[in-house]
Protein backbone atom coordinates (compact mmCIF):
# COMPACT_ATOMS: atom_id res chain seq x y z
CA UNK A 1 0.00 0.00 0.00
CA UNK A 2 1.42 3.30 -1.32
CA UNK A 3 1.21 5.89 1.53
CA UNK A 4 -0.47 9.41 0.47
CA UNK A 5 2.24 12.33 0.40
CA UNK A 6 1.61 14.32 3.46
CA UNK A 7 -0.23 17.31 2.64
CA UNK A 8 2.03 20.34 3.57
CA UNK A 9 1.20 24.04 3.11
CA UNK A 10 3.89 26.66 2.62
CA UNK A 11 3.33 29.97 4.39
CA UNK A 12 5.17 33.09 2.51
CA UNK A 13 5.74 36.17 4.84
CA UNK A 14 7.96 37.84 2.14
CA UNK A 15 8.16 37.16 -1.73
CA UNK A 16 6.92 38.15 -5.17
CA UNK A 17 3.56 36.98 -4.12
CA UNK A 18 3.20 36.92 -0.21
CA UNK A 19 0.11 34.33 0.73
CA UNK A 20 -0.39 30.57 1.71
CA UNK A 21 0.45 27.78 -1.00
CA UNK A 22 -0.72 24.71 -0.62
CA UNK A 23 2.02 23.13 -2.77
CA UNK A 24 6.03 24.05 -3.16
CA UNK A 25 5.78 24.43 -6.37
CA UNK A 26 3.75 27.06 -5.98
CA UNK A 27 5.33 28.50 -3.03
CA UNK A 28 8.89 28.08 -5.01
CA UNK A 29 6.87 30.58 -7.52
CA UNK A 30 6.21 33.18 -4.99
CA UNK A 31 9.69 33.45 -3.60
CA UNK A 32 12.07 32.10 -7.14
CA UNK A 33 15.05 35.14 -7.50
CA UNK A 34 13.46 37.42 -4.13
CA UNK A 35 15.96 38.41 -2.35
CA UNK A 36 15.40 37.53 1.28
CA UNK A 37 12.64 36.04 1.06
CA UNK A 38 10.67 34.80 4.14
CA UNK A 39 8.79 31.48 4.33
CA UNK A 40 8.30 27.90 6.06
CA UNK A 41 6.20 24.96 6.07
CA UNK A 42 3.15 23.72 8.10
CA UNK A 43 1.42 20.93 8.61
CA UNK A 44 -2.31 22.16 8.30
CA UNK A 45 -3.57 25.25 6.48
CA UNK A 46 -5.14 26.91 9.97
CA UNK A 47 -1.06 26.54 11.39
CA UNK A 48 -0.18 28.07 7.83
CA UNK A 49 -2.91 31.26 8.24
CA UNK A 50 -1.63 31.60 11.95
CA UNK A 51 1.73 31.75 10.89
CA UNK A 52 1.05 34.10 8.23
CA UNK A 53 -0.74 36.43 10.26
CA UNK A 54 2.42 36.59 12.46
CA UNK A 55 6.02 37.08 12.71
CA UNK A 56 8.44 35.06 10.16
CA UNK A 57 10.45 35.92 13.26
CA UNK A 58 8.55 33.25 15.91
CA UNK A 59 8.40 30.47 13.27
CA UNK A 60 11.80 30.69 11.83
CA UNK A 61 14.40 27.71 12.56
CA UNK A 62 11.61 25.67 14.66
CA UNK A 63 11.01 22.21 14.18
CA UNK A 64 7.40 21.29 13.84
CA UNK A 65 5.74 20.42 17.18
CA UNK A 66 8.60 21.92 18.89
CA UNK A 67 7.39 23.91 21.92
CA UNK A 68 7.85 27.45 21.39
CA UNK A 69 7.55 28.91 24.97
CA UNK A 70 9.68 27.56 28.28
CA UNK A 71 7.74 26.91 31.39
CA UNK A 72 8.79 30.04 32.67
CA UNK A 73 7.67 31.78 29.73
CA UNK A 74 4.39 30.21 30.20
CA UNK A 75 4.08 31.37 33.29
CA UNK A 76 4.80 34.81 32.40
CA UNK A 77 1.69 34.63 30.02
CA UNK A 78 -0.67 33.03 32.72
CA UNK A 79 -4.20 32.03 32.02
CA UNK A 80 -6.80 33.69 29.07
CA UNK A 81 -9.08 36.04 30.93
CA UNK A 82 -12.36 34.05 30.53
CA UNK A 83 -14.83 37.27 31.41
CA UNK A 84 -14.05 38.16 27.22
CA UNK A 85 -15.27 37.01 23.78
CA UNK A 86 -12.83 36.09 20.98
CA UNK A 87 -12.83 37.09 17.01
CA UNK A 88 -11.20 35.32 14.21
CA UNK A 89 -11.68 35.05 10.50
CA UNK A 90 -10.89 32.74 8.17
CA UNK A 91 -9.95 33.05 4.16
CA UNK A 92 -9.43 30.17 1.93
CA UNK A 93 -7.01 31.58 -0.30
CA UNK A 94 -5.99 35.95 0.34
CA UNK A 95 -7.63 37.03 -1.16
CA UNK A 96 -10.50 34.35 -1.32
CA UNK A 97 -13.58 33.20 0.42
CA UNK A 98 -13.51 34.63 3.98
CA UNK A 99 -16.05 34.59 6.90
CA UNK A 100 -15.45 35.76 10.24
CA UNK A 101 -17.00 34.96 13.83
CA UNK A 102 -17.45 36.04 17.31
CA UNK A 103 -17.26 33.02 20.13
CA UNK A 104 -18.00 33.40 24.17
CA UNK A 105 -13.64 32.66 25.04
CA UNK A 106 -14.70 29.84 27.92
CA UNK A 107 -17.73 28.03 25.87
CA UNK A 108 -16.71 28.57 22.43
CA UNK A 109 -20.62 29.79 22.15
CA UNK A 110 -20.84 31.50 18.49
CA UNK A 111 -21.94 34.95 19.25
CA UNK A 112 -21.92 36.12 15.95
CA UNK A 113 -21.12 35.22 12.37
CA UNK A 114 -20.49 37.02 8.96
CA UNK A 115 -20.20 35.60 5.73
CA UNK A 116 -18.82 33.55 3.74
CA UNK A 117 -17.72 36.76 1.78
CA UNK A 118 -16.51 35.79 -2.34
CA UNK A 119 -13.63 37.94 -2.23
CA UNK A 120 -11.65 38.86 0.88
CA UNK A 121 -8.71 38.89 2.91
CA UNK A 122 -7.81 37.53 6.26
CA UNK A 123 -7.04 40.42 7.80
CA UNK A 124 -10.64 42.61 6.43
CA UNK A 125 -12.34 39.81 8.11
CA UNK A 126 -10.09 40.29 11.49
CA UNK A 127 -11.01 44.08 11.67
CA UNK A 128 -14.06 43.80 10.72
CA UNK A 129 -15.09 40.51 13.70
CA UNK A 130 -13.10 42.86 15.88
CA UNK A 131 -15.65 46.23 15.31
CA UNK A 132 -18.26 43.46 15.14
CA UNK A 133 -17.26 42.76 18.31
CA UNK A 134 -16.66 46.04 19.62
CA UNK A 135 -20.28 47.14 18.52
CA UNK A 136 -21.51 43.84 19.87
CA UNK A 137 -20.16 44.93 23.79
CA UNK A 138 -21.14 47.98 23.78
CA UNK A 139 -24.53 46.76 22.84
CA UNK A 140 -24.96 44.56 25.74
CA UNK A 141 -23.42 47.00 28.12
CA UNK A 142 -20.58 44.57 28.90
CA UNK A 143 -17.50 45.01 30.94
CA UNK A 144 -16.04 41.46 28.63
CA UNK A 145 -12.80 42.06 26.95
CA UNK A 146 -11.82 41.16 23.51
CA UNK A 147 -9.16 38.56 22.36
CA UNK A 148 -8.08 38.91 18.99
CA UNK A 149 -4.93 37.09 17.17
CA UNK A 150 -4.57 39.70 14.40
CA UNK A 151 -1.78 42.32 15.43
CA UNK A 152 -3.08 44.07 12.13
CA UNK A 153 -6.46 44.23 12.72
CA UNK A 154 -5.72 45.76 16.43
CA UNK A 155 -4.11 48.70 14.71
CA UNK A 156 -6.04 49.04 11.71
CA UNK A 157 -9.12 49.48 14.84
CA UNK A 158 -6.65 51.27 16.79
CA UNK A 159 -6.09 54.31 13.52
CA UNK A 160 -9.76 53.87 12.67
CA UNK A 161 -8.93 52.79 9.14
CA UNK A 162 -8.56 49.97 7.10
CA UNK A 163 -5.55 49.69 5.40
CA UNK A 164 -5.95 46.97 2.96
CA UNK A 165 -4.45 46.57 -0.49
CA UNK A 166 -7.23 45.25 -1.83
CA UNK A 167 -9.40 46.66 -4.53
CA UNK A 168 -13.35 46.91 -4.42
CA UNK A 169 -14.29 45.08 -7.48
CA UNK A 170 -18.23 44.07 -8.41
CA UNK A 171 -17.64 40.79 -6.50
CA UNK A 172 -16.60 42.02 -3.06
CA UNK A 173 -18.83 45.49 -2.95
CA UNK A 174 -20.93 43.84 0.08
CA UNK A 175 -17.89 43.23 1.94
CA UNK A 176 -16.31 46.75 1.15
CA UNK A 177 -20.02 48.09 2.46
CA UNK A 178 -19.54 46.63 5.51
CA UNK A 179 -16.13 48.00 6.08
CA UNK A 180 -17.58 51.41 5.52
CA UNK A 181 -20.02 50.71 8.09
CA UNK A 182 -17.21 49.26 10.40
CA UNK A 183 -15.33 52.66 9.90
CA UNK A 184 -18.55 54.75 10.53
CA UNK A 185 -19.15 53.12 14.03
CA UNK A 186 -15.64 53.68 15.10
CA UNK A 187 -15.73 57.47 13.97
CA UNK A 188 -19.73 57.51 16.00
CA UNK A 189 -19.07 55.62 18.69
CA UNK A 190 -16.62 55.69 21.72
CA UNK A 191 -15.79 52.41 23.88
CA UNK A 192 -13.70 51.47 26.79
CA UNK A 193 -13.57 47.50 25.91
CA UNK A 194 -10.03 46.64 26.21
CA UNK A 195 -8.78 44.74 22.70
CA UNK A 196 -6.25 42.34 23.78
CA UNK A 197 -4.01 40.11 21.94
CA UNK A 198 -4.49 36.46 21.93
CA UNK A 199 -1.18 34.60 23.02
CA UNK A 200 -1.87 31.68 20.72
CA UNK A 201 1.95 30.32 21.79
CA UNK A 202 1.14 30.11 24.98
CA UNK A 203 -2.54 29.22 24.65
CA UNK A 204 -3.05 27.12 21.80
CA UNK A 205 -5.21 28.40 18.78
CA UNK A 206 -7.94 30.99 19.48
CA UNK A 207 -11.52 30.08 20.88
CA UNK A 208 -12.65 31.27 17.48
CA UNK A 209 -10.97 29.84 15.51
CA UNK A 210 -13.04 28.42 12.16
CA UNK A 211 -9.53 25.43 12.48
CA UNK A 212 -9.42 24.39 8.34
CA UNK A 213 -7.36 21.46 8.00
Amino acid sequence: MSMAKKQKFYTVWKGKRPGIYDTWKDCKAAINGYAGAQYKSFPTFAAAKKAYNGNYDDYKGKKKGEPSLTAEQLLKYGAPNYHSISVDAASSGNPGVMEYQGVDTKTGKKLFHQGPFAHGTNNIGEFLALVHGLAFLKQKNSDRIIYTDSRTAMSWVRKRTCNTKLKETDKNKALFELVRRALEWLKNNSYNTPIVKWETKAWGEIPADFGRK
